[in-house]
């Protein structure tokens, strides 16, 4: 397979800049992965697809302001991106600009009230940072830091709780799990009255998730990796819904790397926690998950290649044609497709 193979045309215009309001008003193009049918709604119409016995599954994970900016020992405007924690005050990061930031230089924020030593270069590029201040680094780091966006988003954010899910619980994602930005608080108790389980697990989101592929044959890729959990009471809770003939609906890309990445080859889920990279592309056999709800991923991305991998390379490319030829928004705060 080429990377190639998961492009398509989307014009500049199509990418949402700013989140629908309410929520749940977002566009919802749903697809019948067995007949092919394709029908155009709103969020709020996903409990018309919702059975009772079926699990939704969340990612609870919780976007920090890992967006720092600030000023170089000797003088200049530079950028850390927060990646990965890899210590109580130590983390992966990017840095900008790189040629100015080797090991052993200093950065400032606040002026002073938080400071960062670079520790090393990573083999990606990035940087392995330490972190000094007073107090607590998280206090610093809400006060200072700013919410990383996708650099397609050129409108600043008014309220940063807009890219977080309602049911964020744990601090840890670099990104949001934007097929979650759809659900508000209401919509999820009419989906609970329904006879529908909703399930939390947790997979911290890196930003490498959304970056295209840059090899052209995909089977180059290496995968970067990023924190799961999948707790014992949502395993068991789960391993009972398929038992009983429900359907696993999984929320977003993340939900599904974790589940698969937690499932074992017999399809039955078990308690894990730890780092995954599974790269989901077209050939793989799903264990867990029935059914996906998910945003409109960039061209050429792993996230495109998982859709294709769940209701095939053809059918999905056509799916974006029609979204784009129909006005639906891309992206992060784009519109969703529910695909069953």
């Amino acid at each position: 397979m080429k990377t190639s193979d998961f492009m398509y045309d989307l014009p500049e215009e199509r990418i949402a800049q700013t989140p629908v309001e309410p929520r749940d008003h977002s566009r919802l193009m749903v697809i019948d992965r067995a007949t092919g049918d394709i029908a155009h709604r709103h969020f709020y119409d996903v409990t018309d697809y919702l059975r009772p016995g079926d699990a939704l599954v969340i990612n609870e994970t919780r976007v920090i302001p890992a967006r720092l900016i600030g000023e170089r020992a000797g003088g200049g405007v530079c950028e850390l991106l927060l990646l990965k924690q890899l210590g109580p005050k130590k983390w992966e990061t990017l840095a900008r600009p790189g040629r100015r930031l080797k090991p052993g230089a200093t950065v400032s924020f606040g002026g002073g009230r938080l400071t960062a030593r670079i520790l090393a270069e990573t083999d990606a590029g990035g940087r392995t940072v330490e972190f000094a201040c007073e107090g607590a680094f998280e206090a610093a780091l809400d006060e200072l830091g700013e919410m990383p966006l996708p650099p397609y988003i050129h409108e600043k954010l008014a309220d940063r709780e807009r890219y977080q899910t309602v049911y964020a619980k744990q601090d840890g994602s670099a990104a949001a799990p934007t097929a979650g930005l759809h659900f508000t608080p209401e919509l999820l108790e009419r989906i609970r009255g329904m006879g529908v389980e909703i399930v939390p697990i947790l997979l911290h989101v890196g930003l490498g998730t959304f970056r295209p592929v840059k090899v052209e044959d995909v089977e180059d890729h290496v995968m970067h990796s990023e924190y799961y959990e999948v707790t014992e009471e949502a395993a068991s809770r789960l391993n009972a819904v398929k038992a009983r003939g429900g359907r696993v609906i999984a929320v977003g890309t993340t939900s599904v790397r974790t589940l698969e990445s937690a499932a074992g080859e017999t399809g039955s889920l078990a308690a894990r926690s730890g780092w995954t990279n599974i790269f989901i592309k077209p050939g793989y056999a799903f264990k867990m998950v029935d059914a996906l709800i998910t945003n409109f991923h960039l061209p050429g991305s792993t996230l495109i290649m998982l859709v294709s991998a769940f209701m095939g390379r053809e059918r999905t490319l056509a799916a974006y044609e029609l979204a784009v030829r129909e006005g639906y928004r891309f992206f992060s705060f784009g519109d969703a497709m529910l695909i069953l």
